[in-house]
């Protein structure tokens, strides 16, 4: 379900996207091709107060061949613009909170929170994990149930090992799969 927010923002789709009939988004919130949505809520500043200092809206992006997985709560407030890079995964019930940064290529497990960070370029964020307040430079691989904060030292966790870049890429190809399949059987529904 797409929906305008109290300013009037409504969401961008890309026609080659799948959004669940089931899935809200709502507000300004850009979409892009191929993206693959299921159960989930993406919201983009549901309040009128929540604006930049220009007064403008902040926007969330997921970009191109990017699966949101069930139950993912993306959000964004006043100056906290979320993007979401190309070919990444956000697992099921992952929260999303801007303002933050997720690069291309990236892998965030189930549970897991990530808030007020950039995560780089082909990281891997297994599941239960917290990351907040702290970038992650590329390819960084967290593992389960590690929690990530000012002063953490990214020295005592490693590059992300060759089998989980595989499995996320795994996962990408397979939403890309359901994206076609899923717009494939959509009038049947």
């Amino acid at each position: 379900m797409l929906r305008r927010n109290p300013t009037g923002h409504m969401p961008i789709i890309s026609e080659t996207a799948f959004i669940d009939p089931t899935a809200i988004i709502c507000g300004k919130v850009i979409v892009e091709d191929n993206a693959f949505f299921t159960l989930r809520r993406v919201c983009s500043n549901t309040c009128y107060w929540a604006m930049n200092e220009q007064g403008e809206m902040d926007v969330i992006v997921i970009k191109r061949d990017t699966n949101i997985q069930d139950g993912v709560v993306i959000h964004s407030k006043a100056g906290a613009a979320v993007t979401i890079g190309e070919r990444s995964s956000i697992a099921h019930r992952s929260i999303i909170h801007g303002p933050c940064k997720v690069d291309d290529d990236v892998f965030i497990g189930f549970n897991s929170v990530v808030f007020n960070a950039v995560i780089g370029k082909g990281c891997v964020i297994r599941h239960n994990c917290v990351v907040d307040g702290l970038d992650l430079p590329e390819s960084f691989h967290v593992p389960p149930m590690t929690n990530i904060g000012a002063g953490f030292d990214l020295n005592s966790i490693s590059k992300v090992p060759p089998e989980y870049s595989a499995f996320s890429e795994s996962v990408v190809s397979a939403n890309h799969e359901l994206v076609q399949g899923y717009r494939r059987i959509a009038n049947e529904l």
